[in-house]
Formats: C-alpha cells, structure tokens, sequence
C-alpha cells in the first residue's frame, strides 16, 4: 500500500517528513513479527499506529482470538493487572469463581497493543519480559505454562531511556520491546501541518451539523501554529469543534481564537492587552495542577533546610562551636550575624505556615482537576491527557480528594 493511499484510509493529515518517516516505516515493519515501540506525546496518534501496523499484517486474518486488542496499562489497577493480562483460574483470590482469560490468551493469533507502557510496575515488567522470551503466560492461581503466540506493539509518551537510567523501566524489557521504534512527532514539531488538521476537522464538524465551515484570519492562523498545543492532535480537534459549534462568526479572528485557548505565550499576546486584562492575568488549570504537583516535594524539602537552620541558629545563641565549613555549606548570606532570640527565631517561617501553604495547594489542585474533567465531560482519559499525567494517577488523585 502506498503512502497517500494508506493516508486516506486512515484518515491522516499532514506532510511532515517525521511524519512520513514513521508511516513508511510502520508499513515496512507491519508484515513482520518484530516487537515495536511506538514514543510520542499524548495524542500524536499512537493508537492509529497500532491498527496501521496490525492491519497490514498477516495476522489481521487470524480467526483465533480477536485480532488486535488495545490494553492501557495505566489505567489498570496495580493489584488487579497480573490477572487483567494473563488470566486467571477459578478460586485463585476472593471473587474469582471461575476462570478467566486475560489479554495476551484474548489476543492469541492476534496483535497485543499496549499503551502507557512505562506506567507499567517493575514487577509486571518482570513477567511481561517472561512472557516475551518464552511465549508463554502463567494465569493467576495456576501452575500450568500456556503457549501464546501474540505479537506485542507497545508504546510510551514518557521518555522511557531516562526511565531506563533511573531504574524506573527494566533494560532488558526495553531492548526486548524497541525491535523497531517508531517516534510520533508532536505537533509543535508539525506546524505546516496545523492548518491541514484545523481545515479537515471544521470540514466534519461542517458536514455533521449543516453548517458552513469556519476560516481563519492570518493572525489566527500564525497563533494556532505558534500554539504549543500540548494535546497534540486530541486537543486541536477538541477545540476546533468547540469554535465551530460556538461561535456564530464563520471568520475566526485573532481575540476569538484566545478565547479557546488555554495557554497564550506573552510574546503572541496583541499590543491592546494590558497587565491588568484577564487575558494576561489568567493562570491556566494545567498550570496550576502542574506548580500544586511539584510544590508539595519544594515544601518537604524547605522542611528540612528550615530545621537544619534552627538547629544552627539556636547552636549559634548558645555559643556551641559549628564544624569546620558548617557556616559555609548551612547558613546563607541572608541570616544575621548577631545571636537570634527564641521569640524571633519563631517568626522564621514556622512549618504551621507551610502547612497551610499545602493545604491551600492542595485545593488548587483539587479545583484544577474539577474544572478538567467539566471540560471533558467526566471523561478522565482525556482529563488525565488535558493534565498531562497518566490515567493511574489521575484516578489516586480522585481517590485522595474523594471525586466521585
């Protein structure tokens, strides 16, 4: 099958060479037996990949198991994925009253996609490698080997070689997987391909609703390439069709495309906008969901640099010689030189305050969170993707904060 053909059947847009490189490597590969690693952001169409490489294999007119068979290993509960993949058999924990197939059994003759790979947990990883090498899964609660013979298709949007380094995804699974890597560009990476997609998806939208399709002005059209579009190709065409149901003006000028997005860069920002506008002021929910992530580390760590600073301030009041090189390394340029009394001392940022920082935090994130999945219709794959963290922990985060 040729490139263009393969393009329409699949109903993919664009002429990016990154993007041609991987079709045409995916149609080379499809016809083999290799295992392959799909990497790309969210959204760049790892899925689409799948079914481009399972369809145009032998193994798409097997008439044992069910073909292709996609499996978000994110999404799976940790205690439950070991069962989820290989089966298990009747009696094997508390509510197994009969036996059942897991994925791989399912997929038997077929093609196994595994999506979200890196969310998978280091001592799954040790028996998916097994199952790899030998071709043969063990349900739970059984003691039999059972040959499969299932090709595997896997695919990440982490950085899985610096997941490698720091321990967090075994080397021999990674090399076992990348028998073949293919690499999705994201669509900042793509931008003569942007115009491309928003003209194909306003067209359905068009088509669907009997409605005639928007355009864009040339200001719009440089801030939608210009867009990071974190979401990739999902996000484009979610917004797309919210402009296009919306909006009753059929030209989208530059102010009405600002109203849908939910990341502006300052530099893009027209002269008329001023500081105290909501449009310069506005902090997105994926901002504040990713400073609430990472501040909860940011305040464990001032902990203990707060009490490292007590332990010296109050050794200084006492006359206790420091170590050697101790005022050096702890103390910061900041503090006075002059004994500090207790009553001051208290006054130095008291972990009473930080806590409350936290908890202040934590509702920030709680809030970003509600928002996201409001805008996604309670759809918490596209939520987790919006957010841009992993369906697993999207689903502890519900569970912390009680979201139902």
């Amino acid at each position: 099958m040729d490139i263009q053909t393969l393009k329409l059947r699949y109903d993919i847009i664009g002429n990016d060479p990154k993007l041609m490189l991987a079709l045409n490597k995916a149609i080379q590969v499809a016809p083999t037996d290799l295992s392959i690693l799909i990497t790309g952001e969210s959204g760049v169409g790892k899925d689409v990949f799948s079914r481009i490489i399972h369809e145009n294999s032998s193994r798409k007119h097997v008439r044992q198991g069910h073909g292709l068979i996609s499996v978000n290993c994110g999404a799976i509960p940790e205690g439950t994925i070991e069962s989820e993949l290989f089966g298990h058999v009747k009696g094997a924990f508390t509510g197994a009253d009969k036996n059942r197939k897991g994925y791989f059994e399912e997929a038997d003759g077929g093609t196994l996609f595994l999506d979200e790979i890196g969310e998978l947990p280091l001592a799954m990883q040790v028996k998916l490698l097994r199952v790899l090498e030998n071709g043969e899964i063990i349900p739970v609660g059984s003691s039999n080997a059972q040959k499969i013979n299932v090709r595997v298709v896997a695919a990440t949007n982490i950085d899985i070689v610096e997941a490698v380094r720091n321990g967090r995804f075994r080397e021999d699974l990674y090399y076992r997987l990348n028998q073949i890597s293919i690499y999705l560009p994201p669509l900042r990476e793509r931008k003569d391909d942007i115009p491309l997609l928003f003209r194909k998806f306003s067209s359905d939208v068009a088509e669907k609703y009997h409605m005639p399709p928007i355009v864009l002005t040339d200001d719009a059209k440089r801030l939608l390439m210009d867009y990071p579009w974190y979401g990739n190709i999902r996000e484009l065409k979610n917004i797309t069709e919210q402009i296009a149901v919306v909006e009753t003006e059929r030209t989208i000028t530059l102010p009405i495309l600002q109203n849908y997005l939910s990341y502006v860069p300052t530099e893009k920002l027209p002269a008329v906008v001023s500081d105290n506008s909501p449009a310069s002021n506005q902090i997105t929910d994926r901002e504040l969901l990713l400073k609430a992530l990472s501040m909860g580390q940011m305040i464990n760590e001032m902990r203990g640099e707060i009490n490292e600073l007590r332990q010296m301030v109050s050794q200084m009041a006492q006359g206790v010689q420091l170590p050697q090189g101790a005022t050096q390394q702890v103390a910061p340029s900041y503090l006075p030189s002059t004994p500090i009394h207790h009553d001051e001392e208290e006054d130095f940022m008291t972990p009473e305050v930080i806590e409350d920082d936290a908890i202040a935090l934590e509702d920030r994130e709680r809030i970003a969170i509600l928002k996201a999945l409001e805008r996604n219709h309670g759809n918490r794959k596209l939520t987790a993707s919006e957010l841009h963290i992993s369906e697993r922990t999207l689903y502890r985060k519900l569970k912390e904060y009680n979201i139902d």
